[in-house]
């Protein structure tokens, strides 16, 4: 295992050790920068506007990203099948 799996493994044993809720919410807050954690929200909404059906650009006009950040998470999710 090379460095940067070791330290990916880390990082979800640190995550999975958050009991609740808000646990998480402050190890998240711990990691990442506010722009960065909102971005990841975003991430999180686009799959699952995608996973609704609703087209990309409709997507990329709501959530205020561009068409290639939510064409990024629909081959995400295609290759999530």
């Amino acid at each position: 295992m090379n460095t940067y799996d070791s330290m990916k493994d880390e990082l979800i044993d640190y995550l999975l050790q958050a009991k609740q809720p808000e646990q998480m919410d402050n190890r998240l807050q711990q990691l990442l920068t506010p722009t960065e954690y909102d971005e990841v929200c975003k991430r999180l909404q686009i799959f699952k506007m995608l996973k609704q059906g609703i087209p990309q650009r409709k997507i990329a006009e709501q959530l205020g990203v561009g068409i290639a950040t939510v064409s990024r998470g629909a081959r995400a999710l295609k290759e999530e099948e």
